[in-house]
């Protein structure tokens, strides 16, 4: 089986988890199964799937701490799955690494289209640079973005990110010294409403800083804090 072409379903309801990957598999993906969090998190590490599909109440361990601990090792995007009322929850559950959630009771058919988002801007995409630039490159004085490849390198490092932090950055990237409020970032980059879950910006931002201040942090500091407004990508050329 090959994994990068897999997506893990971890869910510990047989009824749901048999659901989706049938409806995945009509729609032509391999899928693995785990019933449980420890399960889910051990078949996560030691495999390279595609996209992960988590239920945010597991038994064993819960989708907030598995979804913490694979984010330590990898990038693999997560879309996790919770009830509703669970708000706080989802928020957790994005400050943990998740890249989208679906609520439930949802539609298979909603899961198979937002799994398909999330791939088209997975950044887990194997093509070797060469000095040719392409013409969705953004070249920075600290940081190269190249939109084909969807790598990001910083003083000559490449990034690891997960979706939602790729695509936020390519986003402000994209707009330089223009700023944006969090209302604005979620609907651009998350593409539909969060129910006012705006911390999630701010989550997302903290975390692309720490991944670029390890590396240069002048790089970090491109983004920037627009006190009582949002945040902007602002250019140092000097």
């Amino acid at each position: 089986m090959e994994q990068q072409q897999t997506i893990l379903v971890v869910e510990d309801e047989d009824r749901i988890r048999k659901l989706i990957t049938m409806y995945l598999g009509r729609e032509g993906f391999q899928t693995a199964e785990a019933a449980d969090g420890h399960e889910g998190l051990q078949l996560a590490l030691e495999n390279d799937y595609a996209l992960i599909i988590l239920d945010l109440m597991l038994p064993e361990m819960n989708g907030i701490d598995l979804c913490k601990a694979l984010r330590k090792e990898k990038t693999t995007p997560v879309l996790m799955l919770t009830a509703k009322g669970e708000e706080n929850h989802r928020i957790e559950g994005f400050e943990a690494g998740a890249d989208d959630y679906v609520v439930k009771p949802f539609s298979p058919r909603e899961v198979v289209l937002r799994v398909k988002a999330l791939l088209r801007r997975s950044p887990h995409v194997d093509v070797t640079i060469t000095d040719t630039p392409t013409k969705n490159v953004l070249e920075f004085k600290y940081m190269v973005i190249d939109h084909d490849a969807h790598k990001v390198t910083v003083e000559g490092q490449e990034l690891t990110l997960t979706p939602k932090e790729y695509e936020l950055l390519y986003f402000l990237a994209s707009h330089e010294e223009r700023v944006y409020d969090r209302e604005q970032l979620l609907k651009e980059v998350w593409k539909y409403e969060f129910f006012g879950d705006l911390r999630t910006v701010d989550t997302h931002v903290k975390r692309l800083r720490e991944k670029l201040s390890k590396v240069s942090k002048e790089a970090a500091q491109m983004i920037v804090t627009v006190w009582g407004v949002g945040y902007k990508f602002e250019v140092d050329d000097h």
